[in-house]
């Protein structure tokens, strides 16, 4: 009787923590208001790629991200185009998305030992089987995003920006720059001459050395500060 009466405790803890599991709780990181088709949540600290279907969970998988000198972007991106290729470095499948400042995607490696790990050009690693299987069931249009750390689009630290340089951090320095008068062209999250320009001024008006950088002094300036 005792050893029917902790089978039946067991069963029921077991019943009680798939129950749990499968109702899983968004993480902080998802939007507040998740959609009800499919949508993408990369982690980049976690190196994880989950699927979901409203709340619901669909698939998860490991990923590779960007390496420092070339990261991974951050922010909210819809996939806008896909291709299939015989196996190279994108593996056998490519999901691009709109980020405006170069081509990223999602996508296959020949290089599966990179995954999880900072070992990219900025886009999404995946195996090759996780790839195949994300591309039959994601269409073009869904929303994918991509969080990189506690600090939104600038991840987990602000970088040092100079001419030349693109990216989630580029951006955001673009935005306050347009916000301040600065900067009158778009925030594409590339550093050229329109940007260099606007640092220049902010630079001088600030009273900064006059050189063409994104510094800890410039980042102070305009009101781009780490608070969690």
């Amino acid at each position: 009787m005792r050893v029917r009466r902790a089978f039946l405790l067991l069963a029921f803890a077991l019943a009680l923590w798939s129950a749990v599991l499968a109702h899983e709780a968004l993480p902080a990181s998802a939007p507040s208001a998740a959609p009800q088709k499919k949508w993408i949540l990369i982690e980049l600290d976690l190196k994880r790629l989950t699927l979901y279907q409203g709340t619901t969970v669909l698939k998860r998988y490991p990923i590779a991200s960007g390496a420092w000198s070339t990261p991974s972007p951050i922010g909210v991106f819809t996939v806008i185009g896909r291709f299939k290729t015989e196996m190279s470095g994108f593996g056998t499948r490519f999901l691009r998305l709109n980020v405006p400042w170069g081509v990223y995607g999602i996508h296959g490696t020949n290089r599966p030992d990179s995954i999880g790990a900072n070992a990219s050009h900025g886009c999404i690693r995946l195996r090759v089987a996780d790839a195949e299987a994300l591309y039959a069931m994601v269409p073009n249009g869904t929303r994918v995003y991509l969080e990189g750390g506690p600090y939104g689009p600038l991840g987990d630290s602000l970088r040092t920006l100079r001419p030349g340089d693109r990216g989630s951090h580029v951006r955001e320095v673009q935005l306050r720059l347009r916000q301040q008068g600065f900067l009158h062209g778009s925030a594409d999250g590339v550093y050229g001459e329109a940007t260099s320009r606007a640092v220049l001024a902010a630079r001088k008006s600030y009273h900064l050395r006059n050189e063409d950088i994104v510094d800890g002094a410039l980042y102070t300036c305009l009101g781009i500060l780490l608070f969690e």
